[in-house]
């Protein structure tokens, strides 16, 4: 269970990324009935560090804050800057003994210093992807993703997708009430598909055609009908192929996969806040099926709807 969690401040360290880690992890938020953690901010002085921005953060550990985490937070900073020694092997020695890491944007620069991303699937910002193939060529970097889970190692993309990776482990170790709880609290989107596409740099569509926000609205109202792409246009105003193209620009992802996404998430708030039988979850999600249901969360999750609501079921929130 996430009890115990440091938060690297690097030289060249970004603020955002590291105030994400902060946001998330260091609130209590017990008046919710939320998770508290034991937080601290650990640097390789345990004094002041310069940020990238002009100012310093000044921290109350050091290195050895890191032996007792169970989660370390590297955020972006410059990869340039050398880092404190025994830095690395601090890393490497936390997830021997079982810790997760996990970074954002350039942070997985660090964690490929470590050797840590050798053999695994791994992300960082879009901008610095080949970089960090080049510079750790052991790597298997994914540029088209908001994060990459190959657990006890757990890295995001750029800026605002280090709130999607957190939640992320948070929906994983407490579930998508708490998470969403959180994301809440933030005035943050609980969850997003799609991938770093999307944000890339391109040129603007010629064709006039608005956003697709209104239909994505009408679908997450009707995830128990019998939702078709043909139906999605349609609603869209659009033909099938038309629409499927606007909705892989704007979203990073298929109708039908997005559709999916949406389903599952919905099925995790049913499976845990009611008692529902998985059939009638089933059905009231558009899966149909349990078996149907049974498929979809065991390639999403890595598990089954009965196992997911025996572990979350019951969480703060739930009805």
């Amino acid at each position: 269970m996430l009890r115990d969690v440091a938060v690297l401040a690097l030289q060249g360290a970004h603020a955002f990324e590291l105030g994400v880690f902060c946001e998330v992890f260091g609130i209590d938020r017990s008046d919710d009935a939320l998770p508290v953690y034991d937080f601290a901010l650990v640097s390789g002085t345990g004094d002041s560090v310069p940020t990238r921005h002009g100012f310093e953060v000044r921290t109350r550990h050091g290195l050895e804050r890191l032996a007792s985490a169970d989660l370390i937070c590297v955020p972006a900073y410059d990869p340039h800057v050398r880092q404190p020694d025994g830095l690395v092997e601090e890393l490497r020695a936390a997830v021997e003994r079982g810790a997760r890491v996990l970074s954002i944007c350039t942070g997985a620069f660090l964690l490929g210093d470590a050797g840590l991303l050798d053999g695994r699937r791994c992300t960082t910002h879009w901008r610095y992807a080949d970089e960090l193939a080049r510079r750790h060529p052991r790597a298997r970097v994914e540029s088209d993703v908001l994060y990459v889970d190959e657990d006890p190692v757990i890295t995001g993309a750029g800026t605002a997708a280090g709130i999607d990776t957190c939640l992320h482990l948070v929906r994983k170790e407490h579930g998508s009430t708490v998470a969403n709880a959180i994301a809440r609290r933030m005035v943050a989107p609980p969850h997003r598909d799609g991938g770093q596409r999307q944000y890339r740099e391109r040129p603007l569509p010629q064709d006039g055609t608005g956003s697709l926000a209104p239909v994505l609205t009408w679908i997450e109202a009707n995830l128990d009908q019998d939702l078709t792409v043909e139906a999605m246009a349609r609603h869209a105003h659009l033909s099938p192929r038309t629409f499927a193209r606007h909705f892989r620009r704007e979203t990073g992802t298929t109708p039908l996969q997005w559709l999916t996404g949406q389903r599952v998430l919905l099925a995790r708030h049913h499976l845990e806040t009611t008692d529902e039988p998985v059939a009638v979850v089933a059905h009231r999600t558009g899966f149909g099926s349990v078996d149907n249901l049974r498929h979809h969360f065991a390639r999403r999750l890595g598990t089954t709807p009965q196992a997911y609501r025996r572990t979350f079921g019951g969480l703060p929130g739930s009805g």
